[in-house]
């Protein structure tokens, strides 16, 4: 079941009857959703699942599952799995033919998007890139040329990095950076990565992000971008032919013509 980001009006009313009727209230924790459930009048036995215990927590839930009660799954802000515990109890529920129904609402990767500015038409969501400097940039590569917009979380210690690192690897795309998405501090900044990473350099960097950034461009790049790919693949040991192949189904460009100019290539 999906919860408020921030602004605790952003809950249906689905939602509200579901955790008034259930007997049980899963939540991710529960010192935060307790906030939730004050506010609306709502009292039920609660039991935790933050991630380090969820697959602990996971069995005793569907202990409580298979004894007919009703369990309604939380995560602190957004939907359960995207992101947030949950996943662990909901494959082993669906392993074991436990009914699951979702009640959706808010989530943080579509409300950022809906907002950027960006193509809506084709788009993934990446989750949180990997923390790691290196796996980092390992991740922005084997990226660069995604056509769909892509969606990021990051959080506010590696933002102005990730940006940094798009821009170096990906080239200067627009790119949109919510920040506390529904909250009180809820700002959007839009625009090229340079512009946005100008437009953050006096600002306190602090609470949520969800980057959207546009795809690789099919027509941007001509020829000599080309060649410096399938230069770079022939030096990692890949025959000319192949990496003609490769490149060329990548750019949307003649095989039969780059592989003539990379003949003029000094690559061994």
């Amino acid at each position: 079941m999906s919860t408020p980001l921030g602004n605790l009006e952003d809950i249906t009313l689905r939602a509200l009857r579901t955790l008034r009727e259930v007997d049980i209230i899963a939540a991710e924790d529960t010192r935060h959703s307790l906030k939730l459930l004050n506010h609306y009048d709502i009292s039920k036995p609660l039991i935790s699942y933050w991630s380090e215990k969820e697959k602990i927590r996971a069995e005793e839930i569907l202990d409580r599952l298979r004894s007919g009660l009703s369990v309604a799954l939380i995560s602190d802000a957004g939907t359960p799995g995207i992101s947030d515990p949950g996943s662990v109890l909901i494959r082993q529920a669906i392993e074991e033919k436990i009914d699951i129904i979702a009640v959706p609402g808010p989530s943080a990767h579509t409300a950022a998007l809906s907002v950027s500015g960006l193509p809506t038409e084709e788009f993934c969501f990446m989750g949180f890139l990997p923390s790691k400097s290196t796996q980092r940039r390992k991740r922005l590569i084997e990226l660069k040329h995604e056509t769909r917009t892509m969606i990021f979380y990051e959080a506010p210690h590696r933002l102005l990095q990730t940006l940094a690192d798009a821009m170096e690897l990906s080239g200067d795309r627009r790119v949109a950076v919510a920040k506390e998405i529904s909250k009180i501090h809820e700002e959007i900044f839009r625009g090229t990565i340079s512009n946005v990473l100008a437009s953050l350099h006096n600002k306190m960097i602090a609470g949520e992000y969800v980057i959207v950034m546009e795809g690789f461009s099919k027509q941007e790049p001509g020829f000599e971008e080309a060649l410096l790919e399938v230069s770079a693949l022939m030096k990692k040991g890949l025959g000319r032919k192949e990496a003609v192949k490769t490149v060329a189904g990548i750019y949307g460009i003649s095989k039969k013509e780059l592989y003539d100019r990379s003949l003029m290539l000094n690559t061994t």
